[in-house]
This record gives C-alpha cells, structure tokens and sequence, in this order.
C-alpha cells in the first residue's frame, strides 16, 4: 500500500470526519469509512501466522480492530498493528487514511 499521498490521506480522512465535534466522533467516523469501503474477508499475516480478517470492528476501550481467525481461534487485533496484504483487498485506502489519522 502507501500509494496515497499525505495530502489524499488528508482528504479522505476530513471526508470521513467533515461533521464530527470531538475525537469520539472522529473515531466513529473513521471506523464507518472503514468498515462500510475495506472489502473483507482477507487474509494476511501477523507476527508470521497466517489470519484472516473476517470484519472490523471498533473496541471498547476505543480502537478500530480487525477480526481475525486462524482454524477455530479467534482474536482482536488493532488496526493499526494489522499489515496489509500485497495486493491489497479493496477499501485500504481508508485502513491507511486510519493509520495516517493517528500519525497527526
């Protein structure tokens, strides 16, 4: 991934955040452009084990997680520590326009 210039990453994330009052919202925001562009179930790997990403969701304590499983085990992992595949599913555009919004 990384085609996105900082400027585009900028762009998508005001579009998703355009009518938000705090960070809360930002969040909320930013998970529903996620979740409703990034074309899951994918499959990538974390720490070396092959996962798939079954759907994302955003965490009690406030972070947007991806849904993993791998046979019968299942696990949360933050967005943010998820690397993309190559190719790169649809919709991970908005994964990067996440993880530049934590950047700023």
């Amino acid at each position: 991934m990384g085609t996105l210039s900082r400027r585009e990453l900028a762009a998508l994330v005001e579009e998703a955040t355009v009518d938000t009052y705090d960070e809360h919202d930002e969040l909320s925001a930013l998970f529903t452009s996620v979740e409703e562009n990034l074309a899951v179930p994918f499959s990538t790997s974390v720490l070396g084990v092959e996962v798939t990403v079954r759907r994302i969701d955003l965490s009690r304590d406030g972070r947007i997680v991806a849904l993993c499983t791998r046979g019968e085990f299942r696990q949360a992992i933050g967005l943010l520590d998820v690397p993309l595949p190559e190719p790169a599913p649809d919709g991970a555009e908005w994964v990067e326009a996440y993880r530049y919004y934590w950047t700023q």
